[in-house]
């Protein structure tokens, strides 16, 4: 009798065990994937740029200002900048419409070999408390960026290893539809490299 207890209590420790296990997978699925992909409404190909369904009507606004800096004769850089240090802040900022903490706003502007980097410190930090939205039903209040205030630009360098960048630093203020204590101001540094301009660097504080 007590070999057969012994076999019963190892098969329900194995039962609990596997429940668990399930539970946690599962959690970690649904806190991970979204429920369904973000539709892309446009793009400017040459340069790898997107405008999803889900974004805000500034974002699209500011979206439309570098599409028609990007599609002039000559591309003015410093307004390049200043469009994409826009976009850059109402993207990451406007957490509203993101599904959870892994779906990181603004990475087609940052440097590609910074992105994974980019992507951990903010899940770890500005979005870490982010509750998942999988079913589309928000119950946190998020920010959502309405307005970018104040904006100057300057020319610089940036180096990156040995390699010295020409860089443009924009210095900005913004506001959101509710103050929840976020940044609220931002110097982020551009460098250009092949035409392109990518963000390399925010350094937030008055």
């Amino acid at each position: 009798m007590k070999k057969k207890y012994k076999i019963l209590l190892i098969v329900i420790i194995i039962l609990i065990v596997l429940i668990v296990a399930s539970i946690i997978v599962l959690n970690v699925f649904n806190n991970s994937s979204p429920a369904e992909p973000v539709k892309v409404v446009d793009s400017i190909d040459e340069f790898g740029y997107t405008l999803d369904d889900r974004d805000t009507e500034l974002m699209k606004s500011t979206y439309n200002e570098l599409k028609n800096v990007l599609t002039q004769d000559e591309i003015n850089y410093e307004a390049y900048a200043e469009v994409l240090a826009k976009l850059f802040v109402i993207d990451l900022f406007t957490m509203d419409n993101k599904v959870n903490r892994y779906d990181v706003g603004s990475t087609e502007y940052v440097y590609p070999d910074s992105v994974d980097n980019f992507k951990t410190n903010v899940e770890d930090t500005i979005y870490k408390t982010m509750e998942n939205n999988s079913d589309g039903k928000r119950r946190q209040n998020l920010p959502e960026v309405s307005s970018i205030d104040d904006i100057s630009v300057e020319t610089s360098t940036f180096e990156i290893g040995e390699t010295t960048y020409d860089s443009y630093v924009v210095s900005l203020n913004w506001s959101y539809e509710t103050n929840l204590g976020y940044d609220e101001f931002a110097t982020i540094t551009l460098i250009e490299l092949d035409n392109k301009l990518y963000v390399v660097e925010y350094v937030t504080g008055e």
